[in-house]
Protein backbone atom coordinates (compact mmCIF):
# COMPACT_ATOMS: atom_id res chain seq x y z
CA UNK A 1 0.00 0.00 0.00
CA UNK A 2 1.62 3.26 -1.31
CA UNK A 3 0.94 6.31 1.37
CA UNK A 4 2.71 9.36 2.31
CA UNK A 5 5.92 8.52 4.13
CA UNK A 6 7.11 11.14 6.51
CA UNK A 7 10.43 12.14 6.15
CA UNK A 8 11.13 11.60 9.59
CA UNK A 9 11.06 7.78 8.46
CA UNK A 10 14.08 8.27 6.33
CA UNK A 11 17.09 5.41 7.43
CA UNK A 12 19.07 8.74 6.94
CA UNK A 13 18.26 9.36 10.56
CA UNK A 14 18.92 6.27 11.88
CA UNK A 15 22.02 4.99 13.94
CA UNK A 16 23.41 2.72 11.34
CA UNK A 17 22.99 1.97 7.53
CA UNK A 18 20.39 0.51 5.50
CA UNK A 19 22.77 -1.93 3.87
CA UNK A 20 22.83 -3.83 6.76
CA UNK A 21 19.16 -4.62 6.65
CA UNK A 22 17.56 -7.01 3.77
CA UNK A 23 15.17 -6.28 1.22
CA UNK A 24 12.22 -7.98 3.73
CA UNK A 25 12.79 -6.02 6.91
CA UNK A 26 10.08 -3.45 8.20
CA UNK A 27 10.13 -0.83 10.36
CA UNK A 28 6.47 -1.21 12.53
CA UNK A 29 5.78 -0.06 15.64
CA UNK A 30 5.78 3.27 17.80
CA UNK A 31 8.27 4.56 15.47
CA UNK A 32 5.95 4.91 12.58
CA UNK A 33 3.28 5.83 14.58
CA UNK A 34 4.95 8.79 15.72
CA UNK A 35 6.36 9.51 12.29
CA UNK A 36 2.82 9.62 10.97
CA UNK A 37 1.66 11.75 13.81
CA UNK A 38 4.73 13.72 13.06
CA UNK A 39 6.17 13.77 16.23
CA UNK A 40 9.91 13.08 17.41
CA UNK A 41 12.09 12.43 19.48
CA UNK A 42 15.41 13.40 20.55
CA UNK A 43 16.06 9.77 21.30
CA UNK A 44 15.33 6.82 18.82
CA UNK A 45 13.49 3.83 19.57
CA UNK A 46 13.76 1.96 16.60
CA UNK A 47 11.67 -1.36 15.69
CA UNK A 48 12.07 -4.09 13.20
CA UNK A 49 10.88 -7.11 11.68
CA UNK A 50 12.32 -9.95 9.73
CA UNK A 51 11.64 -12.95 8.54
CA UNK A 52 14.26 -14.78 9.54
CA UNK A 53 18.51 -14.63 11.38
CA UNK A 54 17.04 -11.45 13.22
CA UNK A 55 19.28 -12.05 15.96
CA UNK A 56 22.11 -12.42 13.30
CA UNK A 57 21.64 -9.16 11.96
CA UNK A 58 21.28 -7.14 14.98
CA UNK A 59 24.66 -9.17 16.41
CA UNK A 60 25.95 -8.01 12.57
CA UNK A 61 25.19 -4.29 12.94
CA UNK A 62 25.86 -3.82 17.03
CA UNK A 63 29.88 -5.65 16.00
CA UNK A 64 30.17 -2.95 13.18
CA UNK A 65 29.21 0.02 15.14
CA UNK A 66 30.58 -1.24 18.33
CA UNK A 67 27.12 -0.74 19.95
CA UNK A 68 25.70 -2.81 22.97
CA UNK A 69 23.87 -5.82 22.27
CA UNK A 70 21.30 -7.26 24.16
CA UNK A 71 19.79 -10.77 23.40
CA UNK A 72 15.82 -9.99 24.95
CA UNK A 73 14.30 -13.27 24.00
CA UNK A 74 16.16 -16.16 22.36
CA UNK A 75 13.50 -18.46 22.11
CA UNK A 76 11.31 -15.85 20.06
CA UNK A 77 14.33 -14.35 18.59
CA UNK A 78 14.08 -10.81 19.55
CA UNK A 79 17.58 -8.79 20.36
CA UNK A 80 18.58 -4.92 20.96
CA UNK A 81 21.07 -2.81 19.53
CA UNK A 82 21.98 -0.10 22.11
CA UNK A 83 23.63 3.58 20.53
CA UNK A 84 25.02 6.24 22.32
CA UNK A 85 21.66 8.24 21.25
CA UNK A 86 19.12 5.46 19.70
CA UNK A 87 17.95 1.64 20.65
CA UNK A 88 16.98 -0.16 18.01
CA UNK A 89 14.95 -3.49 18.33
CA UNK A 90 15.11 -6.54 15.93
CA UNK A 91 12.51 -9.19 16.10
CA UNK A 92 11.98 -12.46 14.16
CA UNK A 93 8.12 -12.03 11.91
CA UNK A 94 5.80 -13.77 13.97
CA UNK A 95 3.59 -16.04 11.58
CA UNK A 96 4.24 -16.81 8.04
CA UNK A 97 3.94 -13.29 6.52
CA UNK A 98 4.46 -9.85 7.73
CA UNK A 99 0.42 -9.27 8.03
CA UNK A 100 -0.04 -12.44 10.30
CA UNK A 101 2.70 -10.64 12.69
CA UNK A 102 0.62 -7.19 12.40
CA UNK A 103 -2.68 -9.01 13.09
CA UNK A 104 -0.94 -10.01 16.51
CA UNK A 105 -0.33 -6.85 17.87
CA UNK A 106 -2.25 -4.49 20.32
CA UNK A 107 -3.51 -1.63 18.41
CA UNK A 108 -3.93 -0.99 14.71
CA UNK A 109 -1.87 2.38 15.12
CA UNK A 110 0.93 0.29 16.40
CA UNK A 111 0.25 -2.20 13.55
CA UNK A 112 1.46 -0.53 10.32
CA UNK A 113 4.68 -1.37 8.88
CA UNK A 114 7.04 0.58 6.81
CA UNK A 115 9.50 -0.57 4.52
CA UNK A 116 12.38 1.77 4.00
CA UNK A 117 13.99 -0.11 0.78
CA UNK A 118 10.44 0.39 -1.09
CA UNK A 119 9.29 3.59 0.93
CA UNK A 120 6.15 1.35 1.05
CA UNK A 121 3.94 1.74 4.18
CA UNK A 122 2.21 -1.57 4.94
CA UNK A 123 -1.81 -1.08 6.92
CA UNK A 124 -4.04 -4.08 6.76
CA UNK A 125 -5.59 -3.12 9.94
CA UNK A 126 -6.31 0.68 8.91
CA UNK A 127 -4.49 2.11 11.87
CA UNK A 128 -3.43 5.30 9.77
CA UNK A 129 -7.51 6.21 9.73
CA UNK A 130 -7.45 5.75 13.46
CA UNK A 131 -3.87 8.01 14.04
CA UNK A 132 -6.12 10.70 12.11
CA UNK A 133 -9.09 9.80 14.06
CA UNK A 134 -6.71 9.94 17.01
CA UNK A 135 -8.39 7.55 18.60
CA UNK A 136 -6.56 3.74 20.01
CA UNK A 137 -8.51 0.76 18.74
CA UNK A 138 -7.34 -2.67 19.79
CA UNK A 139 -6.43 -5.29 16.99
CA UNK A 140 -8.52 -8.16 18.72
CA UNK A 141 -9.37 -9.39 22.81
CA UNK A 142 -7.24 -12.08 22.18
CA UNK A 143 -4.33 -9.96 21.12
CA UNK A 144 -4.58 -8.23 25.10
CA UNK A 145 -5.18 -11.16 26.61
CA UNK A 146 -1.81 -12.85 25.39
CA UNK A 147 0.12 -9.87 27.26
CA UNK A 148 -2.03 -8.48 30.11
CA UNK A 149 0.17 -5.36 30.33
CA UNK A 150 -1.81 -3.90 27.12
CA UNK A 151 -4.69 -3.29 29.11
CA UNK A 152 -2.45 -0.56 31.16
CA UNK A 153 -0.12 -0.11 28.32
CA UNK A 154 -3.58 1.54 26.11
CA UNK A 155 -4.19 4.03 28.85
CA UNK A 156 -0.40 5.25 29.04
CA UNK A 157 -0.36 5.73 25.30
CA UNK A 158 -3.62 7.32 25.29
CA UNK A 159 -2.12 9.62 27.44
CA UNK A 160 1.44 9.96 25.99
CA UNK A 161 -0.33 10.58 22.19
CA UNK A 162 -3.19 12.89 23.23
CA UNK A 163 -5.75 9.99 21.59
CA UNK A 164 -9.42 8.37 23.22
CA UNK A 165 -9.67 4.85 23.66
CA UNK A 166 -12.59 3.82 21.21
CA UNK A 167 -15.04 2.58 23.49
CA UNK A 168 -15.34 -0.89 21.88
CA UNK A 169 -11.76 -1.58 22.84
CA UNK A 170 -12.25 -0.24 26.49
CA UNK A 171 -14.97 -1.99 26.82
CA UNK A 172 -12.96 -5.66 26.42
CA UNK A 173 -10.02 -3.70 28.75
CA UNK A 174 -12.81 -3.62 31.96
CA UNK A 175 -13.58 -7.70 31.08
CA UNK A 176 -9.92 -8.41 30.62
CA UNK A 177 -8.91 -6.45 33.64
CA UNK A 178 -8.46 -9.30 36.42
CA UNK A 179 -5.77 -11.03 33.78
CA UNK A 180 -2.95 -7.84 34.90
CA UNK A 181 -2.36 -9.67 38.12
CA UNK A 182 -0.24 -12.15 35.61
CA UNK A 183 2.22 -9.09 34.88
CA UNK A 184 5.16 -8.63 36.87
CA UNK A 185 5.42 -5.80 39.15
CA UNK A 186 8.25 -4.33 37.99
CA UNK A 187 6.30 -3.91 34.24
CA UNK A 188 3.24 -2.31 35.79
CA UNK A 189 5.76 0.33 37.55
CA UNK A 190 6.78 1.31 34.59
CA UNK A 191 3.40 2.10 32.71
CA UNK A 192 2.73 4.19 35.87
CA UNK A 193 5.90 5.97 35.25
CA UNK A 194 4.84 7.48 31.94
CA UNK A 195 1.72 8.52 33.27
CA UNK A 196 2.77 10.16 36.96
CA UNK A 197 4.81 12.41 35.10
CA UNK A 198 2.63 14.86 33.55
CA UNK A 199 -0.66 16.68 34.36
CA UNK A 200 -2.60 14.60 31.79
CA UNK A 201 -1.30 11.19 32.94
CA UNK A 202 -4.03 11.80 36.23
CA UNK A 203 -6.99 11.57 34.19
CA UNK A 204 -6.03 8.16 32.28
CA UNK A 205 -4.54 6.70 36.35
CA UNK A 206 -8.27 7.33 37.76
CA UNK A 207 -10.09 5.16 34.51
CA UNK A 208 -7.17 2.75 34.51
CA UNK A 209 -8.16 2.46 38.23
CA UNK A 210 -12.03 2.51 37.67
CA UNK A 211 -11.80 -0.06 34.88
CA UNK A 212 -10.54 -2.67 37.61
CA UNK A 213 -6.67 -2.18 36.08
CA UNK A 214 -4.91 -0.65 39.19
CA UNK A 215 -6.54 -1.77 42.42
CA UNK A 216 -4.75 -4.71 42.39
CA UNK A 217 -1.41 -2.37 43.02
CA UNK A 218 -3.08 0.18 44.80
CA UNK A 219 -5.22 -1.58 47.49
CA UNK A 220 -5.81 1.33 49.48
CA UNK A 221 -6.67 4.14 46.74
CA UNK A 222 -10.45 5.09 46.81
CA UNK A 223 -12.13 8.19 44.71
CA UNK A 224 -10.99 10.38 47.20
CA UNK A 225 -6.94 9.57 45.94
CA UNK A 226 -7.72 10.16 42.53
CA UNK A 227 -9.14 13.82 44.07
CA UNK A 228 -5.61 13.86 45.98
CA UNK A 229 -4.03 13.39 42.67
CA UNK A 230 -5.92 16.20 40.42
CA UNK A 231 -5.61 18.85 43.35
CA UNK A 232 -1.76 17.55 43.33
CA UNK A 233 -1.78 18.78 39.72
CA UNK A 234 -3.39 21.83 40.60
CA UNK A 235 -1.27 22.56 43.58
CA UNK A 236 2.15 22.17 41.25
CA UNK A 237 0.93 24.52 38.72
CA UNK A 238 -0.01 27.54 41.24
CA UNK A 239 3.43 27.07 43.14
CA UNK A 240 5.21 27.22 39.87
CA UNK A 241 3.68 30.90 39.62
CA UNK A 242 5.21 32.39 41.96
CA UNK A 243 8.79 29.70 41.99
CA UNK A 244 9.59 28.38 38.52
CA UNK A 245 12.66 27.11 40.63
CA UNK A 246 10.04 24.87 42.68
CA UNK A 247 8.42 23.51 39.59
CA UNK A 248 11.77 22.73 38.09
CA UNK A 249 12.72 20.89 41.44
CA UNK A 250 9.22 18.85 41.22
CA UNK A 251 10.26 17.08 38.14
CA UNK A 252 14.17 15.94 38.85
CA UNK A 253 14.08 12.43 38.99
CA UNK A 254 14.49 11.09 42.85
CA UNK A 255 17.67 9.84 41.41
CA UNK A 256 19.37 9.73 37.92
CA UNK A 257 18.92 6.60 36.86
CA UNK A 258 15.39 6.32 37.99
CA UNK A 259 12.17 7.55 36.45
CA UNK A 260 10.23 9.15 39.40
CA UNK A 261 10.04 12.47 39.83
CA UNK A 262 9.23 14.58 43.34
CA UNK A 263 5.76 15.24 41.60
CA UNK A 264 5.63 11.18 40.87
CA UNK A 265 6.32 11.16 44.81
CA UNK A 266 3.59 13.45 45.67
CA UNK A 267 1.03 11.78 43.73
CA UNK A 268 1.92 8.29 44.78
CA UNK A 269 1.87 9.34 48.39
CA UNK A 270 -1.95 9.67 47.65
CA UNK A 271 -2.27 6.76 46.21
CA UNK A 272 -1.04 4.21 48.63
CA UNK A 273 -2.09 3.62 52.32
CA UNK A 274 -1.71 6.90 54.34
CA UNK A 275 -0.11 4.78 56.89
CA UNK A 276 3.79 5.29 55.99
CA UNK A 277 4.89 1.54 57.49
CA UNK A 278 1.62 0.15 55.49
CA UNK A 279 2.77 2.39 52.28
CA UNK A 280 6.46 0.60 52.21
CA UNK A 281 4.84 -2.76 51.80
CA UNK A 282 3.03 -1.54 48.54
CA UNK A 283 5.63 0.06 46.85
CA UNK A 284 7.87 -2.62 47.88
CA UNK A 285 5.46 -4.92 46.31
CA UNK A 286 5.34 -2.71 42.88
CA UNK A 287 9.65 -3.18 43.10
CA UNK A 288 10.03 0.25 43.52
CA UNK A 289 13.75 1.31 44.61
CA UNK A 290 14.36 2.18 48.23
CA UNK A 291 15.39 5.76 46.92
CA UNK A 292 12.19 6.35 45.56
CA UNK A 293 10.21 4.27 48.61
CA UNK A 294 12.05 6.61 51.15
CA UNK A 295 10.70 9.73 48.75
CA UNK A 296 7.42 8.72 49.34
CA UNK A 297 7.79 7.48 52.84
CA UNK A 298 9.04 10.58 53.92
CA UNK A 299 6.91 13.07 52.05
CA UNK A 300 3.80 10.92 53.72
CA UNK A 301 5.69 10.69 57.18
CA UNK A 302 6.21 14.84 57.02
CA UNK A 303 3.52 16.47 55.37
CA UNK A 304 1.09 16.45 58.19
CA UNK A 305 3.76 18.66 60.50
CA UNK A 306 3.55 21.39 57.72
CA UNK A 307 -0.09 21.05 57.98
CA UNK A 308 0.68 22.28 62.11
CA UNK A 309 1.58 25.69 61.11
CA UNK A 310 3.31 27.83 62.33
CA UNK A 311 6.31 26.33 63.32
CA UNK A 312 9.29 27.25 65.67
CA UNK A 313 12.57 27.19 64.14
CA UNK A 314 13.75 24.47 65.69
CA UNK A 315 10.66 22.67 64.43
CA UNK A 316 11.29 24.09 60.59
CA UNK A 317 15.14 22.84 61.50
CA UNK A 318 14.06 19.50 62.17
CA UNK A 319 11.66 19.19 59.37
CA UNK A 320 14.46 20.33 56.47
CA UNK A 321 16.88 17.67 57.72
CA UNK A 322 14.62 15.23 57.44
CA UNK A 323 12.99 16.27 54.23
CA UNK A 324 15.94 16.91 51.97
CA UNK A 325 15.57 16.82 48.23
CA UNK A 326 12.00 15.78 49.01
CA UNK A 327 11.07 18.94 50.71
CA UNK A 328 9.14 20.45 47.05
CA UNK A 329 6.98 16.76 47.21
CA UNK A 330 5.96 17.58 50.68
CA UNK A 331 4.86 21.53 49.82
CA UNK A 332 2.85 20.07 46.84
CA UNK A 333 0.93 17.78 49.24
CA UNK A 334 0.70 20.49 51.83
CA UNK A 335 -1.23 22.72 49.32
CA UNK A 336 -2.97 19.75 47.23
CA UNK A 337 -4.42 19.00 51.17
CA UNK A 338 -5.76 22.65 51.40
CA UNK A 339 -3.27 24.70 53.13
CA UNK A 340 -3.47 28.51 51.80
CA UNK A 341 0.19 29.17 50.12
CA UNK A 342 0.67 32.28 51.88
CA UNK A 343 0.93 30.12 55.08
CA UNK A 344 3.63 27.92 53.98
CA UNK A 345 5.34 30.40 51.56
CA UNK A 346 7.92 31.70 54.59
CA UNK A 347 9.29 27.32 54.21
CA UNK A 348 9.23 27.65 50.35
CA UNK A 349 11.21 30.87 50.32
CA UNK A 350 13.99 29.17 52.94
CA UNK A 351 14.45 26.31 51.31
CA UNK A 352 14.78 28.18 47.49
CA UNK A 353 17.52 30.28 49.68
CA UNK A 354 20.76 28.41 49.45
CA UNK A 355 22.18 30.80 52.26
CA UNK A 356 18.75 30.14 54.80
CA UNK A 357 20.91 28.44 58.00
CA UNK A 358 17.28 26.84 59.16
CA UNK A 359 17.07 24.90 55.69
CA UNK A 360 20.58 24.63 54.58
CA UNK A 361 22.55 24.94 57.51
CA UNK A 362 26.49 25.50 57.57
CA UNK A 363 28.03 23.52 60.40
CA UNK A 364 30.50 25.48 62.83
CA UNK A 365 31.90 22.09 63.79
CA UNK A 366 32.00 18.32 62.81
CA UNK A 367 30.85 15.44 65.21
CA UNK A 368 34.79 13.87 64.99
CA UNK A 369 35.49 17.64 66.21
CA UNK A 370 33.19 17.70 69.23
CA UNK A 371 34.23 13.72 70.39
CA UNK A 372 37.97 15.51 70.25
CA UNK A 373 37.64 18.69 71.58
CA UNK A 374 35.22 17.35 74.64
CA UNK A 375 37.13 14.15 75.22
CA UNK A 376 33.60 12.14 74.75
CA UNK A 377 33.00 8.97 73.13
CA UNK A 378 31.19 8.32 69.84
CA UNK A 379 27.82 7.92 70.65
CA UNK A 380 23.93 8.99 69.78
CA UNK A 381 24.71 11.79 71.87
CA UNK A 382 26.94 13.54 69.35
CA UNK A 383 23.60 13.75 67.04
CA UNK A 384 22.01 15.40 69.39
CA UNK A 385 24.69 17.59 70.12
CA UNK A 386 25.24 18.86 66.75
CA UNK A 387 21.39 19.37 66.33
CA UNK A 388 21.23 21.99 69.40
CA UNK A 389 24.62 23.68 68.02
CA UNK A 390 22.37 24.31 64.78
CA UNK A 391 19.81 25.61 66.35
CA UNK A 392 21.24 27.80 68.48
CA UNK A 393 23.40 28.94 65.78
CA UNK A 394 19.92 29.85 63.86
CA UNK A 395 18.84 31.39 66.81
CA UNK A 396 21.67 33.71 66.86
CA UNK A 397 23.21 32.45 70.19
CA UNK A 398 26.50 31.07 68.80
CA UNK A 399 28.56 31.78 65.27
CA UNK A 400 31.95 30.43 65.78
CA UNK A 401 33.70 26.54 66.03
CA UNK A 402 34.69 27.93 69.37
CA UNK A 403 31.11 29.18 70.90
CA UNK A 404 29.65 26.00 69.47
CA UNK A 405 32.01 23.89 71.48
CA UNK A 406 31.62 26.02 75.12
CA UNK A 407 28.29 25.74 74.26
CA UNK A 408 28.12 21.83 74.00
CA UNK A 409 30.26 21.57 76.79
CA UNK A 410 27.55 23.58 78.80
CA UNK A 411 24.65 21.28 77.48
CA UNK A 412 26.85 18.49 78.76
CA UNK A 413 27.39 19.57 82.02
CA UNK A 414 23.84 20.31 82.41
CA UNK A 415 23.00 16.91 81.68
CA UNK A 416 25.46 15.24 84.06
CA UNK A 417 24.26 17.76 86.99
CA UNK A 418 20.50 16.39 86.20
Amino acid sequence: MQRFVPSTLSPKSWPFSLEFLPQTAYMVGGAVRDAMLGRTREYLDLDFVLPSHAVKVARKIAAYYKAGFVLLDSERQIARVVFPHATADFAQQEGDSLEIDLHRRDFTVNAIAYNPHTQEIIDPLQGYVDIERRILRMVSPANLEDDPLRLLRGYRQACQLGFTIEPATQTAIRTLAPHINKVAEERVRAELGYMLLESQGTVWLRSAWEDGLLTPFFKSATKESFIQLAAVDTAASVLAETWQQLEVDLRKYVRSTLKTSLLGVAKLACLVNPEPEAAEVELQELTYSRAEIKAVVTALRLFPQLKALPMSWREQYLLFQEAGFVFPAIVVLVVAHGIMVEAIAPLISRYLNPDDLVAHPMALVSGKELIIALNIPASPQIGKLLTEIAVAQIEGKISTAAEAIEFARHLIDQTRQK
